[in-house]
């Protein structure tokens, strides 16, 4: 083996450091998206199935990718491999890239001798998973995005358009005509608006908006009522706890069918599940088992899972295929999703059209009426 030159270790070091070293201030620009990842995890499992030792694959990989976290992060895996450590402790190092779902379904791969055929499994996991968390995004993100614009645009038009008819207004004014009511309170928005900084105002108000809720979710109560909210939200609500539902499944029954036991895929489970009220319902389950009784009834009793999930799952246990049970529910609801999804889109749509053809009509009113209260008295006259 040749020797080394001189400060060839430091260099050499310096992938194993470089992910935990990196972040900072512009940690976000910096990480590894779930499509990179899931890539990634496909052509492991291709390049294992070929009969390729495990560090031959983690280099060809690692040669194809551009500079970045992903690629200082694997080779940082590869050198730990190379010394002689398990694939699954070499990831377990680097949470922010490969988390405990991830390393602990590559330690039951490894333990069976089935690492390509669990890759594989885990890669179809993260594209169920990607296609469905993206489904949900373009549902909440369409609502947000049109009323954002309809906002601007009408703030717009009370800004600039409203003052234009300043002069108008004044003359009818003059003329001893009291303006309609709405008139009065469209032009006093306006002169909110423009003269005394308004804008400013209603612009602060989102910030704030923000930080308030980030301050009430730093809290362990306010979490938990934000949670809560989150799951019984009007619209919103059923969305939200049947994607949950659904990644639970999934989770739960992908590790089970990989050879993780038990109680140590719930516990993984509920590292993967953001909202603390359904977290409880998996720490329920995981004493009940502890204490030799079933999942299914903690499940009902929880009020997150529905009958179809609980009725499914005891028939799982009763007859060994949990693991199936729990994946056709992840499908189920997967699918429940988005229909939900779209049926929300669908009704969104001429309900945001409505609303904003309504806010110009009440703003074109405000205008006119006036006008025509003017005409009507000089022709009266």
């Amino acid at each position: 083996m040749p020797a080394r030159a001189p400060g060839a270790r430091d260099s050499a070091l310096t992938p194993a450091e470089a992910p935990r070293r990196s972040g900072g201030a512009f940690r976000f620009l910096d990480r590894v998206d779930e499509e990179a990842l899931t890539r990634f995890t496909t052509q492991l499992s291709v390049l294992q199935d070929a009969g390729l030792p495990i560090v031959r694959c983690l280099k060809i990989l690692e040669g194809q990718m551009p500079p970045g976290l992903f690629k200082r992060t694997l080779m940082a895996v590869t050198e730990d491999v190379e010394a002689g450590s398990p694939l699954s402790e070499a990831l377990a190092k680097h949470p922010a890239v490969f988390d405990s779902l991830y390393s602990n379904m590559v330690k039951a791969g490894e333990a069976g001798g089935v690492l390509d055929t669990i890759l594989l499994r885990l890669a179809e996991f993260k594209e169920k998973s990607i296609r469905l968390r993206n489904r949900v995004k373009s549902a909440m993100i369409y609502p947000v995005v049109v009323l954002t614009l309809a906002g601007g645009i009408l703030a717009g038009i009370i800004m600039f358009v409203i003052p234009k008819f300043e002069t108008i207004f004044k003359e009818i004014g003059s003329k001893g005509l009291e303006l309609p009511k709405l008139t009065q309170m469209m032009q006093a928005f306006s002169k909110w608006l423009t003269d005394q900084y308004g804008w400013a105002i209603l612009l602060g108000m989102v910030p704030v908006a923000y930080a308030v809720f980030r301050m009430i979710g730093s809290t362990e109560g306010g979490r938990r009522a934000l949670d809560r909210f989150k799951l019984r939200a009007p619209i919103f609500g059923g969305i939200v706890r049947k994607t949950l539902v659904a990644r639970f499944s999934r989770t739960f029954g992908t590790l089970i069918s990989s050879g993780v036991p038990i109680l140590e895929a719930l516990s993984i489970v509920r590292g993967a599940i953001p909202n603390v009220v359904m977290q409880t319902a998996i720490d329920r389950v995981r004493d009940s088992i502890r204490e030799g009784e079933g999942i299914a009834a903690p499940l009902g009793a929880s009020g997150i899972f529905d009958d179809l999930v609980v009725n499914m799952v005891d028939v799982g246990e009763e007859t060994g295929e949990l693991d199936k049970m729990l994946i056709k529910v992840a499908d189920n609801y997967d699918e429940e999703v988005d229909n939900a999804v779209n049926g929300l889109v669908s009704i969104l749509q001429p309900l945001l059209i409505v609303f904003l053809g309504g806010a110009v009509f009440v703003i074109v009113l405000s205008v006119f009426l006036p006008m025509l209260q003017l005409i009507k008295t000089l022709g009266g006259g």
